[in-house]
């Protein structure tokens, strides 16, 4: 399998399959492709498993891309403005994403729902309290918000970050909420009542633009009704 991600900031990826290799993807996920290519859709591990993905933000079905004949192509287009990121998983390694964020991946790897039990994240944790798990082997393509920003975190390490600009993380990096100091800052700032942390060793992925933001921020510019 081989791929190219272009487009800039409205990215697509197109994938070039040899015969017998699949893609997956959510359902109307797939752009374009060659006519050598067979669909087949279905729950992808059962309907529970298909139940837990609509919750981090899939659809309850997905579809596999079987390449029947090599040099076969599939294309896969991002949903907003932003960067599509590649990631190789081995077996057994994980990672944690935004909600919605899985675009496509090999046949082989596993998209589930990562739910975190601390309550606090629970209730104020926002776009961080359900998030998306991908685990490995295999290649993942991920769509984030605007562009991405790159961090590795050392053992302690820990970052406060309004919790819409996480885009991913490795699974070793801890996450949780942290309420905001001071009565000035919780009314004044605009940051809100709480702040995302994330806790090193490992990597992380921050995004410059969340679309809830910018939606809000469309949203603002809308004339009023009537």
């Amino acid at each position: 399998m081989n791929y190219e991600i272009k487009g800039g900031n409205l990215p697509v990826v197109t994938v070039t399959l040899n015969s017998g290799e699949s893609m997956f993807t959510e359902s109307g996920g797939m752009s374009w492709m060659s006519e050598n290519i067979r669909m087949e859709t279905n729950t992808k591990g059962g309907l529970m498993k298909g139940l837990r993905r609509t919750l981090a933000g899939d659809s309850l079905f997905m579809t596999t891309y079987t390449a029947e004949r090599s040099n076969s192509q599939i294309s896969f287009c991002s949903s907003y403005p932003g960067e599509i990121k590649a990631l190789t998983l081995q077996q057994g390694q994980s990672i944690i994403c935004q909600k919605s964020s899985f675009l496509a991946g090999e046949s082989t790897l596993d998209v589930d729902m990562y739910f975190k039990k601390n309550i606090g994240v629970g209730l104020f944790g926002g776009e961080g309290f359900i998030l998306q798990k991908l685990s490995g082997p295999g290649t993942a393509f991920i769509e984030m918000d605007g562009a991405v920003v790159e961090y590795d975190l050392a053992p302690g390490e820990v970052m406060k970050i309004d919790q819409g600009h996480i885009g991913m993380f490795e699974e070793s990096v801890s996450f949780d909420i942290q309420a905001v100091k001071g009565m000035k800052n919780v009314f004044l700032s605009g940051e809100g009542l709480f702040l995302a942390t994330l806790k090193g060793p490992g990597k992380v992925w921050l995004q410059t633009m969340p679309l809830s933001r910018l939606v809000q921020m469309v949203a603002s510019s809308l004339p009023p009704r009537g």
